[in-house]
């Protein structure tokens, strides 16, 4: 359980800061894709007899960088969806193979955190910290061009290298909560969380310290019913970040009933970002 725990607490981390900006930045189709077809990778490698997390982590940068270099050329969902497309199809055909690798196959799906090892513990704290580091490090820039594209654009923050740089760091993400919470299942942990804190406040800072408190939130409750009922620990990922996500947006709704609150604009974000330094 002490494994469980810290490689949680470390996804729900990662996933509270890289899901908001994939919320900010409308990529919650590269969000779900990402992850399902990195699936693919981790099918490829159990069939080689290799660590799955190498093979999620090789798909997850190919498919990130495929997603970026296609969506120079064309649309950009038409590129997510053409990347995922490739993957799923890879996957197919390593299953194909053979099934005896199905139990593990399964877990990556739809996650294995009680039965987490000490082994993977070092992998998952080693990239989740490589991508919190690399949001730090791009804050500024992935907010301009997050928010204000036009603008970061004028101050020499270029839209499609930041659009790359972000994909890189969710293939990141991908690689090290996959094998915790499963394919389908990142995809909640990424969007519910960080959306519900974008309804309670248009402050980036303070939105992103409560999109990595609800993921911890979810995922320590999670875990915890889990454990107490036997249940799937993907059931209340999920229902959680859901739930979590329908409060924020009844919490909208009464501000506005009440007349507190405007409609939503990016007034406060903007006034965020340009008041950060660096």
């Amino acid at each position: 359980m002490l494994n469980t725990w810290i490689a949680a607490t470390i996804v729900a981390v990662v996933g509270g800061i890289v899901g908001y900006f994939t919320v900010l930045r409308g990529s919650s189709f590269v969000a779900h894709a990402i992850p399902q077809g990195a699936f693919a990778g981790a099918a490829g490698a159990s069939l080689l007899g290799i660590n799955a997390i190498a093979g999620l982590a090789v798909f997850s940068l190919g498919g990130a960088l495929g997603i970026g270099w296609l969506g120079r050329r064309g649309r950009h969902d038409v590129a997510t969806a053409l990347g995922l497309v490739a993957m799923m199809a890879l996957g197919a055909l390593f299953l194909s193979f053979s099934v005896e690798y199905a139990p593990e196959i399964y877990s990556l799906l739809f996650g294995e955190v009680l039965g987490v090892s000490r082994g993977e513990v070092l992998p998952i704290a080693a990239l989740g910290l490589a991508c919190v580091a690399a949001v730090v490090f791009a804050y500024r820039p992935l907010m301009f061009s997050s928010v204000l594209p036009e603008v970061g654009e004028a101050r020499g923050v270029s839209g499609q290298r930041m659009e790359l740089y972000f994909l890189v760091v969710v293939a990141a993400a991908t690689a090290m909560t996959v094998p915790v919470v499963g394919a389908l299942l990142i995809f909640s942990l990424m969007i519910g969380p960080p959306a519900a804190a974008r309804s309670f406040t248009n402050r980036p800072l303070v939105a992103l310290g409560l999109s990595v408190a609800i993921a911890l939130a979810t995922v320590w409750v999670a875990i915890a019913a889990s454990y107490l009922s036997n249940w799937p620990v993907g059931f209340f990922v999920g229902g959680l970040a859901a739930l979590a996500y329908a409060v924020g947006r009844g919490w909208v709704w009464w501000r506005r009933a009440e007349g507190r609150i405007a409609r939503p604009h990016q007034g406060t974000a903007t006034a965020g970002i340009l008041s950060v330094k660096g």
